[in-house]
């Protein structure tokens, strides 16, 4: 079984995030950069295949040089050979097309992808992979086994979970629950060794149209003074509520 898995690079949840150019571009000085944690989630899950069914795990990134860490952490973690394809990702049309030549060439089985990545939160990529492929599609993934071309799969659905059964081809949109948060692997000395030794092999994106464009990024207001009310002090609370909040 060939398995793909979709790596985003994205800031770290830590990092303090700024916009320049009129709040039109992100601001990526002094930003942390790591594998999105839906993609994290859908490697690991793609590393215990490997272990226990001998299947070949590729990863991809549309991105430019500054992936290419973020690629060598999944090598580092136990991918196979790792893809950039050199080109800009602002666009979740235009990152499906060029995930989809990546797909179509490699002749893969199955693709796990986030579900979502936590900068731009489109959600929309591995539903569009799967069109532009062919391939069945699973989202809000949280289970998954391949049974020869059988593949299981539970998603999450409002009030419950679903579980489904379809043939590969398989495009999955994973997240948190595909694996367990302990299960997450942190690179040894050996596997970041190894990595360096491993292919990354850089492609050009092919022509396609880039049809959405961020105009302007606009961050959360901040947050209002909090008071503090000490817990002998019902009085005051009930008036703060009454009188400020207009709760009671």
């Amino acid at each position: 079984m060939k398995i793909l898995v979709c790596i985003s690079h994205v800031p770290d949840t830590t990092s303090k995030i700024n916009f320049t150019e009129g709040d039109t571009k992100f601001d990526t000085n002094g930003v942390q950069f790591v594998i999105n944690p839906n993609d994290e989630f859908g490697l690991t899950r793609a590393m215990w295949f490997k272990e226990k069914q001998g299947a070949s795990v590729d990863v991809v990134n549309v991105g430019g040089a500054e992936t290419e860490p973020t690629l060598r952490k999944a090598l580092a973690i136990g991918a196979d050979n790792a893809i950039r394809v050199n080109a800009e990702a602002t666009d979740g049309f235009y990152v499906a097309k060029q995930l989809a030549k990546v797909v179509q060439d490699g002749g893969y089985d199955l693709v796990i992808a986030g579900r979502e990545s936590i900068d731009y939160n489109g959600g929309m990529v591995p539903g569009m992979l799967a069109a532009l492929t062919g391939a069945n599609f699973v989202n809000t993934c949280i289970g998954l086994e391949v049974e020869g071309d059988v593949a299981t799969a539970i998603r999450e659905i409002d009030g419950g979970k679903e579980t489904s059964t379809t043939r590969l081809p398989l495009v999955v949109g994973g997240q948190k629950g595909l694996v367990e948060e302990s299960d997450l692997r942190i690179p040894n000395m050996r596997g970041i060794m190894m990595a360096r030794k491993k292919p990354l092999t850089v492609v050009e994106a092919i022509e396609t149209a880039q049809e959405t464009k961020a105009v302007k990024f606009e961050k959360p207001a901040p947050k209002g003074e909090v008071t503090l009310v000490s817990p002998d002090n019902v009085g005051q609370l009930v008036e703060l509520l009454h009188n400020e909040a207009k709760a009671i």
